[in-house]
This record gives C-alpha cells, sequence and structure tokens, in this order.
C-alpha cells in the first residue's frame, strides 16, 4: 500500500514539473514544433500627413529664430526602430545674427500623429536620396 502510495506521489510530482514547461520563446535553439508562435508585426495605419504637422508645429523642428524658409518635406516612411513614422525635412535657415547657414535636414519621428523627435541627418543617411515636396 505504501509503494502505490510513493508511486503516485512520484508521478504526481512528474507531472507538475512537468506542467511548468511550456513553448519556448520564438528565438529559442529548439525544434520548430516546440518554439511558441511569432507574434504579429502592429499595423501601421495610414500615412501621417506631414506638411499639415509641419504647417502646425514647424517650431518643433526648426528654431523660430532661424526663420525657415523653402520648408520641403520627404514621403513619410515606416520606422524601422520602433512604431509610427519618419519623413525628412529641408529648409533654408539663418544663425542667430542673422547670416545664412544654408539647408539644413532632419529626420523627424511621427508617433500617435505628433512629431515625437529629430534628429539631424549625416552625409550617409538616406535623406539625401528622397525626393522632396513644399510644404
Amino acid at each position: 500500500m505504501r509503494r502505490i502510495a510513493v508511486h503516485i506521489a512520484l508521478v504526481v510530482g512528474a507531472a507538475l514539473t512537468l506542467a511548468g514547461c511550456g513553448f519556448a520563446d520564438v528565438r529559442a535553439p529548439v525544434p520548430d514544433f516546440m518554439r511558441g508562435k511569432a507574434p504579429d508585426p502592429p499595423t501601421l495605419g495610414t500615412p501621417p500627413d506631414v506638411k499639415m504637422l509641419l504647417r502646425q508645429k514647424l517650431d518643433s523642428v526648426f528654431m523660430a529664430a532661424s526663420q525657415p524658409t523653402h520648408v520641403r518635406v520627404s514621403e513619410p516612411r515606416p520606422n524601422l526602430r520602433g512604431p509610427g513614422w519618419t519623413a525628412c525635412v529641408k529648409a533654408e535657415v539663418v544663425s542667430v545674427t542673422g547670416k545664412p547657414l544654408g539647408t539644413q535636414t532632419y529626420r523627424i519621428e511621427i508617433a500617435d500623429g505628433l512629431i515625437a523627435d529629430r534628429q539631424k541627418v549625416e552625409a550617409e543617411d538616406t535623406c539625401m536620396s528622397e525626393n522632396y515636396e513644399p510644404v
């Protein structure tokens, strides 16, 4: 009788131990049938109207003192580093003393219909090969 109780306890213990084992992570080094399903990528929806955003909040990209003129924008593209969209913005700007600085180009990130971030582009950035339209 005691022997049967010990066997039942061992079987129940093994069952509980194995119950904790689920499917492995998507990137785990196990066979495919043991991996969990990869999450679906988030849907982006419709591209934002970047021209309207810039007309409303141009000061979130260029300082008002820089007096940006000839503002041009590229098509919005899905952001490869996270949710949202990116676009490139060019404008002719002047320094605080009024001296022309030439064309300044920024990459903006758009999240939830707002300009979330801007970064000055480097020479190897893809903004140099974009097509621009006036705002």
